[in-house]
């Protein structure tokens, strides 16, 4: 049996307006080669000057995982070479990182929870991107000199799916505190994975692969898994130390397979060291003080939701995820509906009648015109199904008011004892058998009487009220 190694290198593309040590914009889709300048270009004699901005997200990021934040922390120089880093070094940090250890709290649907270890955090300048056409490849400098913010975990994950609810929690975090879009597709939270295994009751940590840049959830789920059964045949087999290099190594997703793109670097490959145009990063008490503030972060909001809002806590769970379904449930509460109500109707009806590329920010029915469904089913206007076609028809007709619309589809609930009792006594007088049979212990023909009742109002008569003066008319 073997024990599964699982670190996480996450780097997050920070929000800033300018790059992390010039002037120039990081707007995403720009001509290439034109949000450019000395600085980014790797020129002679331009010197680097560090955003602020990119510090403070840091701070915030820092405090949401309760790492330790280093007062002082180096930049240094990372050396290598590739087309797209025209200075022929990245600036990052290595030993002393603006963020410290912390740690990331994951969930698991049963109601446990495990702590990952944070290595740090660190500041580190983008490189270019690299554009290949048949035969020739182009270089676009716009992204070199973005901002990312590396989150390096411990090696505390054992599963693929303790690695993604990482990530996801991680994302999320990411996403409250507003330091990122964090667009998997654009690349502005991206993931290198590290993978070894080693026999259950062993210590030593035995080589490791790194699969690089990974964007997608699904995809780095999947390279997890086909990376860990490649080590474990390696090991049965007798060819681990011989199979099994030290190496980074990309995923097919067509062919669902990692393949190795190069040897893996150490450290010291790298050549670290301070970075001579850079001093030493001083955080001062008053910049903590101002950075740390941060908003309230998922696991907060979930509890809120439980406490206040009555919701189940795995439920809580699935809407603070997100920070637009957040944001959504907490709108509707402020219409004063049942938060179990609120919670199914947002993350069950609502998401079942989205088209392709339909989300929260773009759905037709609001936050408010949701929780308006759900209060005609709470006050007794509508009954549960007749909710569900309301919801059809505002899906397709978005400015339509609730009421004329349960008045047009004519869905409106009849409350009226007097009415439903009319209903009953012709059910009751044209089913004597059956009352008879019903009062000598037959319990089970309530449902018959109920259901007759329905199909008799044409499903418009209020299903609480049926059951009460049913068991009023049969005793």
């Amino acid at each position: 049996m073997f024990e599964v190694i699982i670190g996480l290198e996450v780097h997050v593309q920070l929000n800033t307006k300018s790059k992390l040590f010039c002037s120039c914009a990081t707007s995403f889709g720009e001509e290439p080669n034109t949000n450019v300048c000395p600085t980014c270009l790797g020129l002679p004699g331009a010197l680097p000057v560090l955003n602020k901005e990119a510090v403070h997200k840091a701070i915030m990021l820092g405090t949401a995982l309760k790492s330790k934040i280093n007062k002082k922390s180096v930049f240094n120089r990372k050396n290598y070479f590739y087309p797209d880093l025209p200075n022929g070094y990245q600036i990052s940090q290595f030993e002393v990182p603006v963020v410290g250890l912390g740690e990331l709290v994951i969930d698991f649907e049963d109601g446990t929870s495990k702590t990952i270890g944070v290595t740090r955090a660190h500041l580190e300048n983008d490189a270019g991107k690299n554009i290949h056409a048949g035969s020739v490849s182009h270089v676009d400098l716009n992204r070199a000199g973005t901002p990312l913010l590396e989150i390096v975990s411990e090696p505390d994950m054992r599963t693929a799916e303790e690695a993604i609810l990482y990530l996801k929690k991680l994302h999320s975090i990411v996403r409250y505190l507003g330091i990122s879009d964090a667009n998997m597709q654009e690349g502005s939270f991206r993931c290198d994975v590290n993978v070894s295994i080693r026999p259950k009751g062993d210590d030593k940590l035995y080589t490791r692969c790194e699969i690089k840049n990974m964007n997608s959830f699904k995809f780095i789920e999947k390279a997890i898994k086909y990376e860990v059964n490649r080590h474990i045949e390696a090991w049965e087999d007798g060819i681990h130390d011989t199979e099994i290099v030290q190496e980074t190594r990309l995923f097919d997703p067509e062919k669902g397979e990692t393949r190795s793109m190069r040897g893996k670097e150490d450290a010291a490959d790298y050549r670290y060291f301070p970075d001579p145009d850079l001093l030493p990063l001083i955080i001062t008490d008053e910049m903590m003080e101002k950075y740390s503030k941060i908003p309230e972060l998922p696991d907060e909001k979930k509890q809120r939701f439980v406490n206040d809002f009555g919701i189940k806590e795995y439920d809580a769970s699935v809407i603070t995820a997100s920070l637009e379904t957040a944001n959504f449930f907490d709108e509707m509460m402020k219409e004063g509906i049942s938060g179990k109500n609120a919670a199914t109707w947002l993350t069950v009806e609502l998401p079942a009648r989205f088209t392709e590329g339909m989300t929260l920010e773009n759905s037709p029915v609001d936050a408010k015109k949701l929780a308006g469904v759900v209060k005609a089913i709470e006050d007794g206007t509508i009954s549960g199904k007749a909710a569900k076609e309301v919801l059809d028809y505002l899906m397709k007709n978005p400015d339509s008011e609730i009421d004329a619309v349960i008045d047009e589809l004519g869905l409106k609930q009849v409350s009226d004892d007097g009415a439903i009792l009319k209903i009953i006594d012709g059910i009751l007088a044209a089913n004597e058998d059956k009352v008879e049979q019903y009062k000598g212990g037959k319990d089970k023909l309530f449902g018959f009487f109920v259901g007759q009742t329905m199909k008799a109002s044409k499903g418009s008569a209020n299903p609480q009220k049926v059951n009460e003066l049913l068991k009023q008319r049969l005793g």
